[in-house]
């Protein structure tokens, strides 16, 4: 269990994913983003015991590889901090200009699985993990096999309960940094999301120049 929680808390990275999702949320009442973040653990999870149980398969069933999906969702979550950065800038140009759109829950409730959970809070990464996980829990021992396979499952219970706590409170941690904390986050975060998914997408470049060579 404890080789699980090392290897999969890097790539969830709860806290920093907690400040990169944390825009979504500011216009959400308490009780409203209780239910958003409780849907996105619930993603997370199915997500994380999919990849463990059934990944190799439905990634071998429509010829697709790791790389590929780092690419994909790099390129991604490119995109979408790139739309935060930009956001911003057209609200600021927008001036007294209002149209009318959905508001609190409603307004992100197409976001809760992609980009929110995936691939921001678990991706390629983490998905590539647990298929190592997975592979490292084979054991013709059935005892064995199940004993390995409960410590990755509690492994990624674990993180999922962190991704509640730490997405539930980012207000609380923004407070801390005073009355234009949630301002510098945003910005900070945007940035941070473009950054991590050039990263992802340079990665899996990498990877497939690697595989055709």
């Amino acid at each position: 269990m404890f080789i699980g929680i090392i290897a999969l808390f890097p790539v969830v990275n709860p806290i920093g994913s907690a400040f990169m999702v944390s825009s979504y949320f500011e216009k959400l009442t308490n009780s409203e983003k209780r239910i958003a973040v409780r849907r996105i653990t619930l993603y997370a999870f199915l997500i994380c015991t999919v990849s463990l149980f059934a990944g190799h398969w439905i990634l071998a069933l429509f010829g697709i590889s790791i790389p590929v999906i780092q690419v994909a969702g790099g390129t991604m979550i490119c995109k979408m901090g790139w739309e935060m950065l930009s956001a911003k800038k057209k609200e600021n140009e927008a001036g007294g200009g209002h149209i009318a759109s959905p508001s609190g829950l409603a307004a992100i409730e197409d976001k809760l699985f992609y980009p929110i959970t995936f691939p921001i809070t678990t991706g390629a990464g983490t998905m590539s993990v647990l298929f190592t996980l997975s592979a490292h829990s084979a054991s013709e021992d059935t005892t064995e096999y199940l004993i390995n396979t409960s410590a990755i499952i509690l492994s990624i219970i674990i993180m999922c309960v962190l991704v509640y706590i730490f997405y539930l409170n980012t207000k609380t941690i923004i407070s801390f940094l005073g009355a234009n904390g949630e301002t510098i986050v945003n910005r900070i975060s945007a940035f941070l999301i473009f950054c991590v998914g050039l990263q992802i997408a340079t990665t899996g470049i990498k990877s497939l120049f690697m595989i055709n060579h």
